[in-house]
């Protein structure tokens, strides 16, 4: 089915208005591909968990539309995007991890050197003790001290 309108009710709830006329209130966007891919492949599932549409591209949106996607996906997506590696307490594991990410400066630890994943085209995404996950959009883009952390424990 094709998408015709997406909006927010008084609620705050995302409504999906389908060609064919057929309205469903709380619409939940949810990535196919959410580490590997998240431009591509967003599902928009009705309150009852049956797929409504499918998005192949968030840039194939009209602006309003990706704008309303992406502050529900934000709401409920957390994976700061590490930006620099300040200083690691030891190069064997566990160990404790100072970061600068997208969200500001934080610390977490590192129980395994299993708990970095590659995920591709350089990104990883590393799991830390506490649960959250970081993600490194391209680690060669990183700067020379971060790179040379990240090689020690790749």
């Amino acid at each position: 089915m094709t998408m015709v309108r997406l909006e927010r009710n008084r609620f705050g709830r995302l409504v999906l208005t389908l060609a064919d006329g057929t309205v469903h209130e709380g619409v939940v966007p949810v990535r196919a591909f959410p580490l590997a891919a998240p431009e591509e492949g967003v599902s928009l599932v009705g309150a009852e968990g049956r797929e409504l549409a499918w998005v192949p591209h968030l840039d194939e949106l009209q602006p309003q539309d990706r704008a309303l996607i992406d502050d529900e996906l934000a709401g409920r997506e957390f994976v700061p995007t590490v930006q620099r590696i300040e200083a690691v307490s030891s190069f064997s594991t566990p160990s404790t991890w100072s970061v600068v990410t997208d969200r500001g400066s934080t610390r977490f630890v590192l129980k395994g050197e299993e708990d970095i994943r590659q995920l591709g085209n350089g990104a990883l995404l590393i799991a830390s003790a506490e649960g959250i996950n970081f993600r490194i959009a391209d680690r060669w883009g990183l700067d020379r001290k971060s790179r040379g952390v990240l090689e020690r424990f790749l």
